[in-house]
């Protein structure tokens, strides 16, 4: 087996085993342990992360931040990959921001020249757009922590009502329209909420806290497990092509639009009805881009909307 084979067969292997013996590797490789030394030591100064312990149980071992082993990707996923992670350089805080960083950066060293030529011309030809917001959310990888481990977190929370200090227990985090989010079950109420994760002053992990065992909640149904009955009221709304696109760029999730031959359409679809006052504001921001017919409600609190502006501006 030629050198270079056996110390990528070898980075694999320690990947893979963690902890292990100078002896066990010369035996499973057939070569001397000598041999064995020298390429620990080419592995550690690639970057594989060894620790080494002495005596008689000692030997060997990964420390957590494993390297993984080379991946071969064609020149297509290898731009494809890079402006994936390019695209998140728009959001300012990110749970994993150092080590995407870092990824991406050793990614683009190391492509060849050509496919590094080709990415820094597709750079001011492509981009993903992200709202820009002024408040940061410093505790995204608490969160994120929490919600994989199952742990309870101790949080400071900025509320309508004002800073409260509450135990939560992620589900997960997402991102929509520039804003962090946090699906969690809050021990306060006994029920899920979703926490905007700007609004979090401070997030630390509480070991003293007894989690529950949530690990069949995730993103995609957490909602279904919400105690509060949630009450659906039908919209309809008729919409020009100006406003079928304003809806589609703007509304995550998107609701049902009904596109038409000529780009109009209109929005047919239940909608809880504690959203109301968004759409109410929403909208009314369409101007005559949006003609609310369903529900009467909705209509309503536009128009009380519509009375305070003009007696604002008289």
């Amino acid at each position: 087996m030629s050198k270079s084979k056996r110390l990528m067969e070898l980075m694999m292997t320690v990947n893979r085993m963690r902890k292990f013996t100078v002896g066990e590797l010369a035996t499973q490789f057939g070569v001397s342990s000598r041999t064995i030394l020298r390429d620990l030591q080419e592995l550690s100064e690639l970057g594989v992360p060894l620790y080494s312990e002495v005596g008689p149980h000692g030997g060997y071992q990964v420390i957590k931040e494993r390297v993984l082993p080379p991946i071969a990707f064609s020149e297509e996923e290898a731009v494809a990959m890079f402006f994936a992670s390019h695209s998140l350089r728009h959001y300012p805080l990110l749970p994993f921001e150092t080590e995407s960083s870092s990824a991406l950066n050793k990614f683009y060293y190391y492509m060849p020249g050509d496919v590094r030529d080709r990415i820094d011309q597709m750079k001011n030809r492509v981009d993903f757009f992200t709202p820009t917001r002024q408040k940061e959310s410093p505790y995204l990888s608490v969160l994120l922590q929490g919600a994989i481990e199952q742990k309870v977190i101790h949080i400071q929370y900025d509320s309508r009502e004002g800073d409260s200090c509450r135990l939560i227990q992620p589900v997960g985090i997402y991102a929509n329209n520039g804003f962090w989010y946090c699906p969690a079950y809050c021990f306060l109420r006994e029920d899920f909420r979703l926490f905007r994760c700007d609004r979090m002053l401070a997030a630390q992990i509480d070991e003293s806290a007894e989690p529950l065992d949530h690990r069949h909640v995730h993103l995609g149904n957490w909602e279904t497990f919400s105690k509060r009955q949630r009450v659906d009221v039908r919209f309809y709304v008729e919409l020009t092509k100006v406003g079928m696109q304003r809806c589609e760029a703007e509304l995550c999730p998107i609701p049902n639009l009904v596109v038409c031959p000529d780009g109009s359409g209109y929005l047919d679809s239940l909608i809880p009805q504690s959203e109301i006052p968004f759409f109410a504001s929403f909208f009314l921001g369409l101007g005559t881009d949006a003609i609310v017919k369903e529900p009467q409600e909705l209509v309503d609190q536009m128009k009380q909307m519509l009375a305070r502006i003009q007696s604002i501006y008289g």
